[in-house]
Protein backbone atom coordinates (compact mmCIF):
# COMPACT_ATOMS: atom_id res chain seq x y z
CA UNK A 1 0.00 0.00 0.00
CA UNK A 2 2.81 2.59 0.67
CA UNK A 3 4.93 1.58 -1.94
CA UNK A 4 1.84 2.23 -4.22
CA UNK A 5 1.13 5.67 -2.73
CA UNK A 6 4.47 6.50 -3.55
CA UNK A 7 4.57 5.62 -6.68
CA UNK A 8 1.80 8.30 -6.99
CA UNK A 9 2.54 10.57 -4.55
CA UNK A 10 6.02 12.81 -5.44
CA UNK A 11 5.86 14.47 -2.06
CA UNK A 12 5.37 10.82 0.08
CA UNK A 13 9.56 11.51 0.68
CA UNK A 14 9.19 14.59 1.90
CA UNK A 15 5.98 13.23 4.04
CA UNK A 16 8.16 10.45 5.38
CA UNK A 17 10.67 12.51 6.76
CA UNK A 18 8.58 15.02 8.55
CA UNK A 19 6.92 12.48 10.40
CA UNK A 20 10.04 10.63 11.23
CA UNK A 21 11.60 14.09 12.32
CA UNK A 22 9.17 15.04 14.25
CA UNK A 23 8.89 11.69 15.86
CA UNK A 24 12.80 11.02 16.38
CA UNK A 25 14.08 14.42 16.30
CA UNK A 26 16.42 13.21 13.46
CA UNK A 27 16.06 10.54 10.57
CA UNK A 28 18.33 8.42 8.74
CA UNK A 29 18.90 9.26 5.28
CA UNK A 30 17.82 6.15 2.87
CA UNK A 31 19.54 7.22 -0.77
CA UNK A 32 22.76 7.68 -1.98
CA UNK A 33 22.84 11.59 -2.80
CA UNK A 34 21.19 12.70 0.95
CA UNK A 35 23.79 10.21 2.66
CA UNK A 36 26.38 11.98 1.07
CA UNK A 37 24.81 15.51 1.72
CA UNK A 38 24.52 14.77 4.95
CA UNK A 39 28.49 13.42 5.62
CA UNK A 40 29.35 17.11 4.05
CA UNK A 41 28.74 18.23 7.67
CA UNK A 42 32.01 16.27 8.48
CA UNK A 43 33.92 17.85 5.94
CA UNK A 44 32.99 21.66 6.33
CA UNK A 45 35.96 24.92 5.65
CA UNK A 46 36.28 25.39 9.44
CA UNK A 47 37.47 22.09 10.49
CA UNK A 48 40.01 22.12 7.63
CA UNK A 49 41.05 26.04 8.76
CA UNK A 50 41.60 24.92 11.93
CA UNK A 51 43.86 22.27 11.58
CA UNK A 52 46.13 24.16 8.96
CA UNK A 53 46.89 26.54 12.27
CA UNK A 54 48.43 23.05 13.63
CA UNK A 55 51.91 22.90 13.46
CA UNK A 56 53.44 19.21 14.11
CA UNK A 57 57.04 18.94 15.96
CA UNK A 58 59.64 17.08 13.82
CA UNK A 59 58.58 13.98 16.27
CA UNK A 60 55.03 13.97 16.02
CA UNK A 61 53.25 10.94 13.97
CA UNK A 62 50.11 10.99 11.89
CA UNK A 63 48.21 7.92 10.90
CA UNK A 64 47.03 9.23 7.64
CA UNK A 65 44.92 5.71 5.63
CA UNK A 66 41.92 5.80 3.68
CA UNK A 67 39.03 4.76 6.24
CA UNK A 68 38.60 1.04 6.52
CA UNK A 69 42.20 0.16 6.04
CA UNK A 70 43.94 -0.45 9.09
CA UNK A 71 43.56 3.19 10.66
CA UNK A 72 42.06 1.73 14.27
CA UNK A 73 44.82 -1.39 14.09
CA UNK A 74 47.93 1.29 13.50
CA UNK A 75 46.86 3.30 16.13
CA UNK A 76 46.79 0.64 18.94
CA UNK A 77 50.48 -0.72 17.45
CA UNK A 78 51.58 2.71 18.04
CA UNK A 79 50.29 3.30 21.13
CA UNK A 80 51.50 0.36 22.35
CA UNK A 81 54.85 0.71 21.44
CA UNK A 82 55.30 4.01 22.60
CA UNK A 83 53.20 3.04 26.05
CA UNK A 84 54.82 -0.10 26.45
CA UNK A 85 51.94 -1.76 25.66
CA UNK A 86 49.96 0.37 28.23
CA UNK A 87 46.19 -0.19 27.57
CA UNK A 88 45.21 2.44 30.50
CA UNK A 89 42.77 4.04 28.02
CA UNK A 90 39.20 3.83 27.55
CA UNK A 91 38.75 4.59 23.81
CA UNK A 92 42.06 4.41 21.81
CA UNK A 93 41.20 7.75 20.32
CA UNK A 94 41.55 9.77 23.36
CA UNK A 95 45.11 8.81 23.15
CA UNK A 96 45.82 8.78 20.14
CA UNK A 97 43.44 11.89 18.60
CA UNK A 98 41.31 11.97 15.21
CA UNK A 99 42.56 16.09 14.05
CA UNK A 100 39.47 15.96 11.62
CA UNK A 101 37.33 15.92 15.09
CA UNK A 102 39.61 17.67 16.98
CA UNK A 103 37.71 21.49 16.46
CA UNK A 104 34.10 19.30 17.11
CA UNK A 105 35.42 17.93 20.37
CA UNK A 106 37.56 20.76 21.64
CA UNK A 107 40.62 18.63 21.76
CA UNK A 108 43.35 21.03 21.43
CA UNK A 109 45.60 19.35 19.22
CA UNK A 110 49.38 21.50 20.77
CA UNK A 111 48.83 19.35 24.33
CA UNK A 112 51.15 16.83 25.52
CA UNK A 113 50.04 13.50 25.13
CA UNK A 114 50.12 9.92 27.69
CA UNK A 115 53.31 9.00 26.26
CA UNK A 116 55.95 9.76 23.30
CA UNK A 117 55.78 10.39 20.31
CA UNK A 118 52.56 12.20 20.06
CA UNK A 119 50.61 10.41 17.68
CA UNK A 120 47.50 11.80 15.84
CA UNK A 121 44.88 9.48 13.19
CA UNK A 122 43.99 11.36 9.92
CA UNK A 123 42.25 10.23 7.09
CA UNK A 124 43.50 13.15 4.85
CA UNK A 125 45.30 13.69 1.42
CA UNK A 126 48.75 14.57 1.56
CA UNK A 127 48.31 17.96 0.24
CA UNK A 128 45.93 18.61 3.19
CA UNK A 129 47.79 17.11 5.88
CA UNK A 130 49.50 19.82 8.11
CA UNK A 131 53.54 18.75 7.52
CA UNK A 132 56.66 18.38 9.34
CA UNK A 133 55.64 15.42 11.70
CA UNK A 134 56.08 11.63 10.66
CA UNK A 135 53.54 9.74 8.60
CA UNK A 136 52.30 6.27 8.39
CA UNK A 137 50.20 5.10 5.53
CA UNK A 138 48.36 1.36 4.88
CA UNK A 139 46.86 1.06 2.22
CA UNK A 140 44.10 -1.98 1.42
CA UNK A 141 42.48 -3.63 -1.71
CA UNK A 142 39.43 -1.27 -2.49
CA UNK A 143 36.94 -4.19 -3.06
CA UNK A 144 37.91 -5.40 0.65
CA UNK A 145 37.69 -1.01 1.63
CA UNK A 146 34.18 -0.72 0.45
CA UNK A 147 32.94 -3.90 1.64
CA UNK A 148 34.30 -2.66 4.97
CA UNK A 149 32.73 0.90 4.78
CA UNK A 150 29.81 -0.76 3.11
CA UNK A 151 28.69 -2.65 6.50
CA UNK A 152 30.24 0.66 8.87
CA UNK A 153 27.80 2.96 7.13
CA UNK A 154 24.97 1.09 7.13
CA UNK A 155 22.42 1.78 10.42
CA UNK A 156 24.39 5.03 10.93
CA UNK A 157 25.01 7.44 7.52
CA UNK A 158 21.92 5.38 6.57
CA UNK A 159 19.09 3.50 7.46
CA UNK A 160 19.67 -1.06 7.17
CA UNK A 161 18.22 -2.05 4.17
CA UNK A 162 17.63 1.25 1.67
CA UNK A 163 20.96 0.96 -0.52
CA UNK A 164 22.68 -2.00 -1.85
CA UNK A 165 25.94 -2.74 -1.66
CA UNK A 166 26.06 -1.82 -5.14
CA UNK A 167 24.54 1.14 -5.49
CA UNK A 168 26.70 2.36 -2.45
CA UNK A 169 30.14 0.86 -4.51
CA UNK A 170 28.84 2.33 -7.79
CA UNK A 171 26.62 5.97 -6.51
CA UNK A 172 29.33 6.74 -3.49
CA UNK A 173 32.58 5.02 -3.53
CA UNK A 174 33.41 4.50 -7.56
CA UNK A 175 31.72 7.82 -8.47
CA UNK A 176 33.18 10.34 -5.61
CA UNK A 177 36.68 8.31 -6.22
CA UNK A 178 38.56 9.32 -2.87
CA UNK A 179 39.97 6.15 -2.56
CA UNK A 180 42.19 6.60 -5.56
CA UNK A 181 42.74 10.22 -4.65
CA UNK A 182 44.03 9.76 -1.45
CA UNK A 183 46.38 6.53 -2.68
CA UNK A 184 47.63 9.05 -5.22
CA UNK A 185 48.69 12.13 -2.92
CA UNK A 186 50.58 9.67 -0.64
CA UNK A 187 51.90 7.95 -3.35
CA UNK A 188 53.41 10.57 -5.24
CA UNK A 189 55.31 10.97 -1.84
CA UNK A 190 56.70 7.33 -1.29
CA UNK A 191 59.95 7.93 -1.29
CA UNK A 192 59.95 10.42 1.30
CA UNK A 193 62.03 9.39 4.13
CA UNK A 194 59.41 10.78 6.45
CA UNK A 195 56.50 8.30 5.18
CA UNK A 196 56.07 4.63 6.66
CA UNK A 197 54.12 2.76 3.70
CA UNK A 198 52.50 -0.57 4.55
CA UNK A 199 49.71 -3.16 2.81
CA UNK A 200 47.00 -4.41 4.90
CA UNK A 201 47.39 -7.58 3.43
CA UNK A 202 51.31 -7.70 4.25
CA UNK A 203 50.27 -6.05 8.08
CA UNK A 204 47.76 -9.69 8.36
CA UNK A 205 50.41 -11.87 6.21
CA UNK A 206 53.20 -10.74 9.00
CA UNK A 207 52.40 -8.64 11.81
CA UNK A 208 55.43 -9.28 13.85
CA UNK A 209 57.77 -7.47 11.10
CA UNK A 210 55.31 -4.93 10.74
CA UNK A 211 55.84 -4.22 14.62
CA UNK A 212 59.45 -4.46 14.01
CA UNK A 213 59.04 -1.74 10.89
CA UNK A 214 56.54 0.81 12.89
CA UNK A 215 59.31 0.33 15.66
CA UNK A 216 62.21 1.45 13.28
CA UNK A 217 60.52 4.30 12.05
CA UNK A 218 59.64 5.99 15.01
CA UNK A 219 62.87 4.88 16.52
CA UNK A 220 61.51 3.16 19.84
CA UNK A 221 63.60 0.42 21.16
CA UNK A 222 61.39 -3.39 20.43
CA UNK A 223 62.04 -5.86 23.03
CA UNK A 224 61.06 -9.59 22.43
CA UNK A 225 58.80 -9.32 25.84
CA UNK A 226 57.17 -6.10 24.12
CA UNK A 227 56.75 -7.42 20.39
CA UNK A 228 55.33 -10.62 22.18
CA UNK A 229 52.86 -8.29 24.24
CA UNK A 230 52.16 -5.90 21.18
CA UNK A 231 51.36 -9.25 19.07
CA UNK A 232 48.35 -10.00 21.11
CA UNK A 233 47.14 -6.79 21.84
CA UNK A 234 46.62 -6.13 18.04
CA UNK A 235 45.23 -9.06 17.15
CA UNK A 236 41.82 -9.02 15.84
CA UNK A 237 41.08 -11.65 18.49
CA UNK A 238 42.18 -9.00 21.06
CA UNK A 239 40.21 -6.04 19.76
CA UNK A 240 37.14 -7.42 18.85
CA UNK A 241 37.15 -8.89 22.74
CA UNK A 242 37.56 -5.29 24.19
CA UNK A 243 35.87 -3.51 21.05
CA UNK A 244 34.65 -0.79 23.46
CA UNK A 245 37.97 0.51 23.87
CA UNK A 246 38.33 0.46 19.91
CA UNK A 247 34.98 1.83 18.40
CA UNK A 248 34.05 5.88 18.17
CA UNK A 249 33.78 8.00 21.29
CA UNK A 250 30.78 8.30 22.84
CA UNK A 251 31.22 12.09 22.88
CA UNK A 252 32.46 11.96 18.80
CA UNK A 253 29.05 9.78 18.13
CA UNK A 254 26.92 11.97 19.98
CA UNK A 255 28.77 15.25 18.26
CA UNK A 256 28.52 13.59 14.63
CA UNK A 257 24.76 12.94 15.13
CA UNK A 258 23.75 16.47 16.07
CA UNK A 259 26.08 17.98 13.27
CA UNK A 260 24.89 15.66 10.69
CA UNK A 261 21.37 15.10 12.23
CA UNK A 262 21.48 11.93 12.72
CA UNK A 263 19.44 9.13 15.36
CA UNK A 264 21.76 6.72 17.06
CA UNK A 265 23.72 4.21 14.94
CA UNK A 266 21.93 0.56 15.24
CA UNK A 267 25.08 -0.93 16.19
CA UNK A 268 29.01 0.81 15.30
CA UNK A 269 31.79 -0.84 15.30
CA UNK A 270 35.11 -0.52 13.54
CA UNK A 271 36.11 -4.38 14.74
CA UNK A 272 35.12 -7.18 12.12
CA UNK A 273 36.35 -9.73 10.85
CA UNK A 274 39.56 -7.90 9.04
CA UNK A 275 39.66 -10.33 6.58
CA UNK A 276 41.75 -10.02 3.03
CA UNK A 277 40.10 -10.85 -0.10
CA UNK A 278 36.46 -10.73 1.78
CA UNK A 279 34.73 -9.14 -1.32
CA UNK A 280 34.86 -12.33 -3.65
CA UNK A 281 31.93 -13.72 -1.92
CA UNK A 282 29.90 -10.47 -1.88
CA UNK A 283 30.96 -8.21 -4.89
CA UNK A 284 29.62 -9.38 -8.41
CA UNK A 285 31.67 -9.69 -11.31
CA UNK A 286 30.37 -6.35 -12.49
CA UNK A 287 31.26 -4.23 -9.62
CA UNK A 288 34.41 -5.74 -9.27
CA UNK A 289 35.17 -5.67 -13.11
CA UNK A 290 34.24 -1.39 -12.52
CA UNK A 291 36.71 -1.26 -9.62
CA UNK A 292 39.73 -2.47 -11.71
CA UNK A 293 39.13 0.08 -14.95
CA UNK A 294 38.61 2.73 -12.04
CA UNK A 295 42.10 1.52 -11.33
CA UNK A 296 43.51 1.68 -14.46
CA UNK A 297 42.14 5.29 -14.85
CA UNK A 298 43.38 6.73 -11.92
CA UNK A 299 46.06 4.75 -10.78
CA UNK A 300 47.76 2.77 -13.97
CA UNK A 301 48.21 5.51 -16.48
CA UNK A 302 50.03 7.94 -13.35
CA UNK A 303 52.34 5.40 -11.96
CA UNK A 304 52.59 2.10 -14.30
CA UNK A 305 50.90 0.03 -11.70
CA UNK A 306 48.43 -2.24 -13.29
CA UNK A 307 46.41 -3.43 -10.26
CA UNK A 308 46.43 -3.55 -6.45
CA UNK A 309 48.24 -6.65 -6.59
CA UNK A 310 51.09 -5.08 -8.36
CA UNK A 311 51.10 -2.73 -5.97
CA UNK A 312 51.38 -4.48 -3.11
CA UNK A 313 54.62 -6.79 -4.85
CA UNK A 314 55.97 -3.24 -4.87
CA UNK A 315 55.25 -2.76 -0.71
CA UNK A 316 56.57 -6.33 0.07
CA UNK A 317 60.12 -5.36 -1.82
CA UNK A 318 60.26 -2.52 0.70
CA UNK A 319 58.93 -4.20 3.67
Amino acid sequence: MWEAWQNLNPYCEKIRRIVITTANKFYRPASIPEMQERFECLRSQQIFDFIKQFVPKPSDLFISSFPKSGTTWLQQIVHGLRSQGSMEFSEISLVVPFIERAKMLGIDLNAPQVAKPRAFKSHLTWDKIPKGGRYIISIRNPKDVLISSYHFMEGYFFEPGSISISMFGREGFIAKRGYWKHLASWWEQRDNPDILFLSYELMRANPSKTIQKIAEFINIELTSQLLKLLLKQSSIEFMRAHKEKFDDLTADIKAVQELCELPPPVELTKIRQGKVDGYQNILSGELSAEIDLIWQEEIETKFGIPSYDDLTKLLAERF
